[in-house]
């Protein structure tokens, strides 16, 4: 197998990561913006008094550590031609699709509505470039050994 990766590939590894950078802009920004984001959620709220606005913070900050240091792992396995590796983090970019959609629910700020289009811009383009022809190709062959890269 020749060594080289394919531009999809190398595009997929770029895109993941600045997937990953917005993800943790947004994840910073819901500190910064914790009173605004707990003013949208209760816009609207008939159950205010007896319900507390959620902790969106914590959660925010817990889910970008986990998915940034599982992204990271399995781009290193991507890189070097794992089809495992292509699956899981299509697998994670839907994920990541579907936790950014159902974060809007909350009628968040224009900011992160902006970094939500952002984002799924970027889930689009991975996954894209995850299941592009050279990438399956490159994924098929043999992994590279560590020693041989």
């Amino acid at each position: 197998m020749n060594p080289q990766r394919p531009v999809s590939v190398v595009g997929a590894i770029w895109v993941l990561v600045a997937l990953v950078a917005f993800s943790g802009v947004t994840a910073l920004l819901t500190l910064v913006f914790h009173d605004e984001l707990d003013a949208s959620w209760a816009a609207d709220r008939s159950d205010l008094g007896t319900v507390e606005p959620p902790a969106f913070a914590p959660v925010a900050i817990t889910l970008f550590v986990v998915v940034a240091l599982l992204v990271l792992v399995l781009l290193v396995f991507l890189g070097q031609g794992h089809n495992w590796a292509r699956v899981l983090l299509s697998a994670l970019v839907i994920l990541m699709a579907i936790a950014t959609l159902a974060s809007l629910r909350a009628d968040p700020p224009v900011l992160f509505i902006v970094l939500s289009i952002v984002t799924l811009s970027l889930d689009l383009v991975a996954a894209g470039l995850l299941w592009h022809p050279d990438t399956r190709a490159y994924t098929r062959a043999e992994p590279v050994p560590a020693g041989r890269r």
